[in-house]
């Protein structure tokens, strides 16, 4: 049977001519579940709640979010429709759905165990195989090992058993823990907001990659509605509105009473000159003008890095646009051959409506609505109702629509479809254009000279935000009672741009419908500081690779929609994201906030970052990145650890290796873990010494040396004093040191026998990674750190899992230099 479901909205305050209502018509047969095994462990839900108020917020709120956040990602993954398609690889640089799926449960564990809310873990082998996922540093990296067939996934009812344990024992841990408020970053119950919002990210990053997948793989959940295709009249243009010369302050104070991630905290002000904004977000029919002028195959039009891409992903057209020319797709592993850019002209039972001559059941010139018994609803050449006043039905059986030539927006001889979450649809022209930042940036570029995307300061002038945020959780729309914006899952999908109101000044969409790119590289703002708990949350993506997007989409919930949220993505990342075109109206200096430091990526280099919008013609503002790990990177930083290393008769690492062989018969000699290797002269002479030895640095530089070093290659340098040298290791046999560059300590690190630390003073955060000491060294063993922190300051990180033993004074470089070193055991 189909169900027809029929929605009346009834208008609110409009512009003059609007129409007084608008109707969506929702077509659903009952869902044939033809998965083997059931993916949730509460209720299928897509009603998000507000997120608690961490002032006065009750254990039952908190219960009622947690739930909430939990059911909202397993609901998605109803839309699979075999287990076996939780292995499939929706894009080539991102693991299988399964990976996800499990993620987002061990990252609450993970946490929960780090802030001491739990006190064991569920199981170990999950909560490593499950904790780290990939971030490709380029759009042709090579895919990941666990993308592959070969990779042994557990089941999907073995991930299933996990999730609900861990769901059990969350629960429980709230019913019995005191709350202490309010709750803080200080707070032990921060692991669990943290646990939760990380939750809700990836409710929307996993969105995204299903809505990549083959179309005939998913089916649309019952709960699910997709926004209507039209409001009132056509958005036939989009007029520049005019902002004046202002001051803005942006950034989440630290007493605000809700979760927030470490980016968001912090104070920017920025005089923004004058400047003018499109009123609406780019729709899918101004972008259409650009594909239709060969925007694609312009290479003026498009930066160097961005062409790069284009040329790599041979792409002709945003990636949820659906043509019928066999389009490269991006998917990876088995279904790396597959392209969405097929239509099916046939009747077909597997995703619902085909459009076109050839159906059984059509409707006419009335636009009536004629179902058909395995084909859901057909339309001619009129089209019937899809989700609007005056739009074709598009969901049948699984809710999928797989249109023939009939329909479809038809210009210059292609076919242009829309791949909607689990469903392709006629183009819905005046919803917003999903791209990529090159593919923004290149529109910018056709539209003519000074044309460019809104900076994060200008975002948040043109937001009109009605409350300061020092009046609480009012002044954040995510709090409010009713919210007029496509966000928090009002809609499967987005929406016309002139659906929801307009801010004072006239624009739409400033929140909601699709994330907005930004000229800004992500960065940190005024005394950022990142948390121990998820110390590299942010961080490693200070490079000047990651661009900055603001403003939510249709599926952001939570912290993802708050006025503070600022989230990023390299500029060739696939999101639920659009733009929205500005123009500056005078010759001043852009508060745009790009980065100007140099980064060293392990096994590329130093990649150049071009200032794209200063070629141009804009004054831009060059910043260091808050990341001072990066800092520490740079190659008069590498000569340094050098010279310290190999420039003396008797260096540190040496006197602190002498140490560790003294210790090594109270501790064992089966493996040793240096963290802080530097360019790894220390752990290399102790090869001899311990089984096995990991050596961890986050600098890519010291651990490229490193590696040069160890395979025998002699390293330049250049000494304090201005003269050439020459580091090398003497002789061979160090194949049981294995270097690793990691940002913090993950759960694949294991557990050893000794734990050596010596890099404290040059981290971005030391807690983050004294807070994991403790299962990075066996039980009985011991962990040796070298610093100049006090004996109380350190106990305050390892008190829980670490007895102090005692202290020794190293005697270095003949005698001149002096460092302390404290020793602990793991109890």
């Amino acid at each position: 049977m189909i169900r027809i479901t029929v929605n009346i909205l009834l208008s609110r305050k409009r512009q003059p001519g609007a129409a007084s209502c608008f109707i969506y018509i929702a077509v659903s047969h009952k869902r044939e579940v033809t998965m083997k095994t059931s993916v949730l462990t509460g209720k299928e839900n897509f009603q998000s709640l507000k997120p608690p108020d961490l002032s006065c917020c009750t254990k039952q709120q908190l219960q009622d979010y947690f739930e909430n956040s939990y059911e909202l990602n397993e609901s998605l993954f109803l839309s699979l429709k075999e287990d076996d398609i939780f292995y499939k690889c929706p894009d080539r640089l991102r693991l299988p759905l399964i990976f996800y799926f499990c993620h987002t449960s061990v990252v609450y564990v993970n946490k929960l165990v780090l802030s001491g809310l739990l006190k064991e873990r569920v199981n170990l082998e999950f909560e490593t195989m499950f904790e780290t996922g990939v971030d490709e540093m380029s759009w042709d990296d090579t895919e990941n090992y666990r993308m592959g067939g070969s990779y042994k996934w557990p089941s999907v009812n073995e991930v299933m058993d996990y999730r609900r344990t861990v769901r059990n024992i969350i629960i429980k841990m709230i019913q019995d823990t005191p709350l202490v408020l309010p709750i803080t970053k200080e707070s032990p119950w921060w692991g669990l907001l943290m646990g939760m919002e990380h939750e809700r990210i990836h409710l929307e990053t996993s969105s995204v990659l299903i809505r990549q997948l083959p179309v005939d793989m998913v089916t649309k959940p019952d709960g699910w509605v997709y926004g209507p295709m039209k409001y009132s009249e056509p958005v036939m243009s989009n007029p520049m509105i005019r902002v004046e010369e202002r001051e803005v302050t942006y950034g989440k104070p630290d007493d605000f009473p809700s979760y927030g991630w470490d980016n968001e905290y912090g104070e920017e002000t920025s005089r923004v000159p004058a400047f003018e904004a499109s009123k609406y977000l780019v729709t899918n029919r101004e972008y259409l003008e650009f594909v239709h002028d060969e925007g694609y195959s312009k290479k003026n039009l498009w930066t160097e890095e961005g062409w790069g891409w284009k040329l790599y992903r041979h792409a002709e057209h945003p990636a949820f646009w659906v043509c019928d020319n066999g389009c490269k797709g991006g998917c990876g592993a088995a279904l790396s051959s597959y392209s969405h850019c097929h239509f099916n002209t046939e009747l077909t039972t597997t995703n619902g409506v085909t459009n076109g001559q050839s159906n059984i059941v059509t409707n006419g010139q009335s636009n009536g609505l004629t179902n058909g018994q395995n084909n859901g609803v057909t339309n001619g050449q009129n089209n019937g109702m899809t989700n609007g006043q005056s739009n074709g039905v598009t969901n049948g059986q699984s809710n999928g629509v797989t249109n023939g030539h009939t329909n479809g927006f038809n210009r210059g001889g292609t076919v242009y479809k829309y791949r909607a979450m689990f469903d392709v649809l006629d183009m819905p022209l005046d919803w917003p254009v999903e791209v990529n930042y090159h593919e923004a940036h290149a529109f910018c570029s056709w539209k003519g000279s000074g044309n460019r995307l809104l900076t994060e300061a200008e975002m948040n002038v043109i937001r009109d935000d009605q409350f300061p945020p020092s009046d609480g959780p009012k002044s954040d729309v995510i709090y409010q009672d009713n919210i007029d914006l496509n966000l928090n899952l009002k809609f499967g999908s987005s929406t016309p741009v002139n659906m929801f109101p307009a801010t004072e000044a006239g624009f739409h969409d400033v929140y909601g419908n699709v994330w907005h790119w930004t000229e800004d590289h992500f960065n940190g703002l005024y005394d950022y500081r990142s948390h121990y708990l998820y110390d590299d949350f942010s961080s490693p993506c200070f490079d000047g690779r990651h661009n900055i997007i603001l403003g939510g989409s249709w599926i952001s919930t939570g912290d993802e929609a708050s006025r503070f949220a600022r989230y990023a993505f390299r500029r060739h990342f696939i999101q639920h994201a659009g733009f929205r075109l500005a123009r500056s109206l005078e010759t001043a200096e852009l508060p745009a906030r790009l980065i100007d430091s140099e980064v060293f990526v392990l096994g590329i280099g130093v990649q150049e970052n071009p200032y794209v919008i200063e070629e141009e013609g804009h004054k831009v503002m060059k910043v260091p990145t808050t990341n001072k790990q990066y800092g520490y990177d740079e190659k008069h930083q590498l000569y340094g650890i050098l010279e310290q290393e190999f420039g003396y008769r008797d260096p540190l690492p040496l006197a602190i290796a002498r140490l560790c062989k003294e210790y090594k018969t109270e501790s064992g000699n089966e493996s040793l873990c240096w963290i802080g290797c530097g360019t790894g002269i220390g752990p290399m002479h102790l090869h001899n010494v311990f089984q096995n030895i990991l050596a961890i640095d986050y600098g890519g530089r010291f651990i490229d040396t490193a590696l040069k070093l160890q395979k025998g290659e002699q390293v330049e340098y250049t000494k304090s004093n201005g003269q050439q040298a020459v580091a090398m290791f003497d002789g061979v046999g160090y194949d049981n040191v294995v270097f690793k560059q990691l940002t913090w300590l993950p759960n694949e690190v294991n557990s050893h026998s000794m734990t050596v630390v010596t890099f404290l003073d040059r981290t971005l955060n030391p807690k983050a990674w004294l807070a994991r000491l403790w299962e990075v060294t066996k039980e009985g063993g011991l962990v040796l750190i070298v610093s100049d922190w006090e004996i109380e300051k350190l106990q305050v990180s390892l008190q829980r899992h670490m007895v102090y033993i005692g202290k020794r004074e190293l005697s270095y470089q003949d005698g001149n230099a002096v460092a302390m070193m404290t020793i602990w055991k793991r109890i």
